[in-house]
């Protein structure tokens, strides 16, 4: 049997410091062995070599000017890693800590993700180093119109379809488009996803990364004859996914009592109030100490520490990768955590998800819990390609219906391969399988 071991030292060798891309791989690997015992042709074929290897990495330079006239320079990347399903999908990230190494973990993350929908969907992902916090709306639009000045060229809706993530909300994704009808001259709606509603956008494409997350998560707890009600939710994180976690649990009778972002946390013992949430973030962009300035009542702001030491049955991670460590794994296993599912990708470290496994704790890895999002982004997708466009609640029963799907696929996946109850064996087999199987039938590409 060909060494997972050897080959995965060799993706280090090749892709030297790219931290988090190298712990990517290394989840997936962990989870292979049986694979390639039950399937030594992916092995002859060098389809695990092969699909550690964008099929293109870009990386360009981004000029703008600020409000002063000065001139800025961005870098910009997409990495295109994947076609076998379908054109390369994933969104874009503006974030001063974007390296090539974040993008191709995530990059890498999003081909078994897209994999485990179900939707004819390749893995890519996108960003660039600029943060838009602090930006004025010009410099955001300037920044946005160079970016695409140079992306254009390597996307559309056959070949590869950007969306948001971090820093790239239905704003920047509006001067994107924008930007690339300009230079096109075609209104191709289908190249972008997360586009607004009254120019091409699907209904709840903005709440499913955090709806699914939560509909991931209650699907886990029903295997132990449980539910959403009446839980205790922790989340971290105060953005779009977060947001739409906190409305879906409260929507499903759970009470969810955290919120966070980089200047600390707040807890909220009557429950976060969503509207007053969105209004401090999305509207004033403001901290999140604003929140406890206006909600007033049982709620507190608190400046050092982890949301994760609020006691809690439910904890939803959804800021950003890594923020989920040893240390606050164990003090959530302590406080009676029945379940994680994960929001953002990959927030939880290796040491924090093997405490969860041996502690016995339901864990819904972010390929699988998360992948709402990108779900109903093919959904806007067959939309645009179909020139319709459909209700919320078609689209929502579409969502619950693929998370539940999904749930199902990771579980009957980890049972046959010999991990039962194991999420993160079956998301990561069930995804890898579909994906090398394509590979094979399209030859050496």
């Amino acid at each position: 049997m060909h060494n997972l071991e050897n080959l995965r030292q060799e993706v280090l060798q090749r892709n030297p410091g790219e931290t988090e891309f190298h712990q990517a791989v290394a989840e997936v690997f962990g989870a292979l062995t049986p694979v390639v015992e039950r399937h030594p042709e992916y092995v002859e074929a060098g389809i695990l070599r092969r699909m550690c290897e964008p099929e293109r990495q870009i990386i360009f330079r981004v000029p703008w000017t600020d409000d002063e006239g000065n001139v800025q320079v961005n870098r910009g990347f997409r990495v295109e890693f994947n076609s076998a399903l379908g054109p390369y999908k994933g969104g874009l990230r503006f974030h001063p800590t974007v390296y090539l190494g974040i993008v191709k973990f995530l990059g890498f993350e999003q081909i078994f993700k897209n994999a485990l929908t179900g939707m004819p969907i390749g893995g890519g992902k996108g960003g660039s180093d600029f943060n838009p916090a602090g930006r004025s709306e010009g410099e955001i639009m300037r920044f946005c119109q160079s970016f695409m000045t140079e992306l254009y060229r390597h996307i559309g809706e056959y070949t590869d379809v950007p969306a948001g993530d971090v820093g790239v909300g239905s704003r920047e994704i509006g001067f994107l488009f924008g930007q690339y009808k300009r230079i096109t001259n075609r209104f191709e709606a289908g190249v972008l996803t997360g586009k607004g509603v009254s120019w091409g956008g699907s209904l709840v494409r903005p709440e499913a990364t955090g709806y699914g997350t939560v509909m991931f998560a209650d699907h886990m707890l029903r295997t132990r004859g449980q539910g959403m009600e009446g839980q205790r939710v922790l989340v971290s994180g105060s953005g779009n996914v977060a947001i739409n976690a906190i409305e879906k649990a409260q929507q499903l009778g759970a009470v969810a009592v955290t919120a966070s972002d980089s200047s600390g946390f707040v807890v909220d013992e009557d429950g976060i109030d969503v509207d007053l949430l969105r209004q401090v973030k999305e509207v004033r962009r403001g901290r999140i100490g604003e929140y406890v300035e206006l909600r007033g009542g049982r709620s507190r702001f608190v400046s050092e520490g982890s949301v994760w030491s609020v006691p809690g049955t439910i904890a939803l991670p959804s800021a950003t990768q890594n923020e989920l460590d040893e240390a606050d794994a164990k003090r959530l296993v302590e406080n009676g955590v029945l379940a994680v599912a994960e929001g953002a990708n990959m927030p939880c470290t290796q040491r924090a998800v093997e405490l969860f496994g041996e502690a016995g704790v339901l864990f819904g890895p972010a390929k699988a819990a998360n992948a709402g999002g990108v779900a109903t982004s093919a959904l806007e997708m067959q939309q645009n390609a179909s020139r319709d466009s459909w209700s919320f609640d078609f689209t929502h029963d579409r969502l619950e219906q693929i998370m539940g799907d999904i749930h199902d696929r990771c579980l009957e996946t980890a049972d046959e391969y010999g991990s039962p109850g194991n999420y993160v064996a079956g998301a990561n087999i069930a995804g890898f399988v579909k994906v090398a199987d394509a590979m094979l039938a399209q030859g050496l590409v």
